[in-house]
């Protein structure tokens, strides 16, 4: 006698299909690395930023079962608005990954408290109003969030206090999310990246070579990660294989973070 808790075939066990994903910052980078390992598991991928060219270009990238949604998450207020606009055209969102962030390099005496508000408030305060929103919405069916944390809620790196304090609240958000909604049919859970071979990556150490030699030679794998890495793992949390995992922050950054 099968048990209806658990899939029985390798689709089941890790497949998507059927499911509406939010992915906020999904037009490149991480973002769109997410986006593209949902939408290959079978999942109906929504891709939403503030750059609609960006966005226009990922969804031409995924083809079918894409769409783009413009969304600011700092604007608290219209997060709801959000919600629902994206309820009525594409469905009740099943699996919101939480990917939009900014990142400010600046020496801490030298940080306004506003710089610091402003990276909290992408990565906290809005990724928990959007998240409030799909939760109410899907309160009796329960659901799949996930926030991206960084390798950063695990070690210290210099010059980036307000990415480090935000990513680190991630953690603790991640942990109190699953604690009051667990038994409610929710899994709340974190990836955090390591260093990713991004643009935004090839940017910052394009002209710091001994930057780039130090972080190359703390990875125990010996070389960057990949966007898709990154994807896999959230496709993976996302899926029915992990239906026992919650509370939880993957580091995914080639043993980057444990030492030599």
């Amino acid at each position: 006698m099968t048990d209806a808790r658990f899939p029985q075939t390798l689709e089941q066990a890790y497949g998507l299909q059927g499911k509406v994903a939010l992915v906020t910052g999904g037009g490149s980078g991480i973002g769109l690395g997410i986006a593209r390992s949902l939408h290959a598991a079978g999942a109906t991928v929504i891709v939403a930023g503030r750059r609609n060219d960006v966005l226009a270009q990922a969804v031409a990238s995924l083809g079918d079962r894409a769409a783009a949604e413009t969304l600011d998450v700092t604007a608290t207020d219209l997060l709801s608005t959000f919600e629902a606009r994206v309820a009525d055209r594409h469905g009740p969102i099943d699996l919101l990954v939480n990917n939009a962030g900014q990142l400010l390099k600046k020496p801490f005496e030298d940080m306004k408290p506003a710089e610091l508000d402003s990276i909290y408030d992408v990565h906290v305060r809005g990724a928990l109003e959007l998240s409030r929103h799909v939760i109410r919405r899907r309160i009796d069916q329960g659901g799949v969030i996930l926030f991206l944390a960084s390798m950063t809620s695990f070690i210290g790196l210099p010059q980036v206090l307000g990415y480090t304090v935000a990513k680190t609240a991630i953690t603790g958000a991640v942990r109190g999310l699953s604690a009051e909604y667990a038994g409610r049919g929710f899994r709340i859970n974190a990836v955090a990246p390591g260093w990713i071979d991004t643009a935004l990556f090839q940017q910052a150490t394009r002209n710091d070579p001994k930057r780039r030699e130090k972080i190359l030679s703390r990875i125990q794998a010996g070389e960057l990660g990949t966007p898709e890495d990154i994807g896999w793992t959230c496709a993976f949390l996302c899926s029915p294989a992990a239906r026992y995992i919650t509370g939880q922050t993957i580091l995914v950054d080639g043993g980057g973070a444990i030492g030599f």
